[in-house]
């Protein structure tokens, strides 16, 4: 049983005196008083940050009060509810020789550590990634104030050269949001973002790669089963078409959201697109593999781990990844398009009702007065859907006679 800490006063904290030796007093929440053998009261926090042990330094006493110390702990303890490391922020204050909240770097951190709560984890991871990759090495250390039209269109064309317009697009909406944050908290006075409205040209309409032709759906079902690389990836790459989910929700499952009794996945509202919780009827395969895979990851919080860490989902380019390494190129399949794939085949060829099937790819469906289905509206007729399609693919992998497209388009 871990020991109770009692919490400090300021009494204590005053007149405590040095030993031969550093020692510490414990507040709780991970902040402690260092106190060297010089008289010497430092504030310290220690945390753990993806399964690392770390501290940061809070300033001394009395320069920095008990109360201080505590407000502190706390800013920093929120940042690590969302996902945030404390000691980034820190850094990227350090590095600013400017006063420590007015760098884009800066700024975007605290933007981010801000509304994460209000995205699903794979977005958050999208944005930050985005941030760190084509933002903070041009643009980090400049004051937020000080950045122009100018200078940040120079960093959106750099990634428009790699011919990644979509993402140039992207980007400047997320730093209009940063420059928007900065103007509301007094850091900034306007959003040059705002000003490039234009200055780049617009991406051609882009449809996600579906392989969505029965004869190819069983090409593909079985270059899956002969896949060599990761298990893992392998058994992800076989669950995919059974539960079609969105890719970001399919790495970020969680046993814990696995009901092996009555064959379901309950996805948190957090992690959804449409920040609904999402129910998802496990076919008897789908139970199959997960009940496998349980002895290969059933340690980990994540059903599909990183290769190098159980602590983290397994990457987001890990399915696109191994598609390309079995031969499909990004205008044959896309890890989005077992979703393309389903919709179609169930509704052209399987005769499904088109509104099960909406309900459950997790679009917006709404009743005759407009309001929204909750997450078990007509569950007994998708799970039922859910195994007819898992059968059907099964079918297909085997080489039973195929059935064709009963629509025309």
């Amino acid at each position: 049983m871990p020991r109770r800490i009692i919490p400090l006063t300021d009494m204590k904290v005053q007149k405590v005196k040095p030993k031969d030796k550093p020692f510490s007093l414990f507040d709780g929440g991970g902040l402690y008083l260092l106190i060297t053998p010089s008289g010497g009261k430092l504030w310290r926090f220690k945390y753990r940050f993806n399964n690392k042990e770390k501290k940061l330094a809070f300033g001394s006493y009395p320069e920095i009060s008990l109360l201080d110390a505590r407000r502190r702990r706390d800013d920093a303890r929120r940042l690590l509810a969302n996902s945030v490391d404390p000691g980034d922020v820190r850094k990227a204050q350090k590095q600013a020789n400017i006063q420590e909240t007015e760098t884009f770097e800066v700024m975007a951190r605290e933007w981010h550590a801000r509304f994460i709560s209000t995205w699903t984890i794979g977005h958050a991871e999208t944005i930050m990634s985005r941030l760190e990759r084509d933002l903070f090495p041009w643009i980090g250390k400049r004051p937020i104030a000080a950045i122009k039209a100018p200078e940040l269109l120079a960093v959106l064309r750099r990634v428009e050269s790699r011919g990644a317009l979509e993402s140039a697009h992207r980007i400047r909406t997320i730093c209009g949001q940063v420059f928007r944050y900065a103007v509301a908290t007094g850091r900034a006075e306007r959003d040059p973002a705002a000003d490039l409205k234009g200055a780049l040209p617009q991406p051609a309409e882009k449809h996600m790669a579906a392989i969505t032709e029965p004869k190819k759906v069983a090409e593909l079902l079985r270059a899956i089963d002969s896949y060599q690389g990761s298990f893992v990836v392998k058994y992800a790459l076989q669950l995919a078409p059974l539960v079609f989910v969105r890719p970001g929700e399919l790495r970020h499952a969680e046993w814990a959201e696995i009901d092996f009794e009555n064959a379901q996945w309950n996805i948190p509202a957090g992690k959804m697109k449409m920040k609904e919780p999402h129910l998802v009827p496990l076919s008897r395969q789908a139970i199959e593999i997960l009940t496998e895979l349980k002895e290969l990851t059933g340690a980990s919080r994540y059903i599909f781990p990183s290769g190098r860490s159980f602590d983290r989902p397994m990457s987001n380019n890990a399915i696109l990844a191994a598609l390309r390494r079995m031969g499909y190129t990004k205008d044959e399949m896309s890890a989005h398009g077992f979703r393309a794939m389903a919709r179609t085949m169930l509704d052209e060829i399987l005769q499904i009702r088109p509104d099960f099937i909406e309900h459950q790819l997790a679009h917006a469906v709404r009743d005759p007065n407009g309001r929204a289905y909750n997450r078990t509206a007509h569950l007994n007729e998708r799970i039922k859907m859910m195994q007819i399609w898992a059968d059907y693919l099964d079918g297909l992998r085997v080489g039973a006679k195929v059935l064709q497209f009963k629509k025309t388009t």
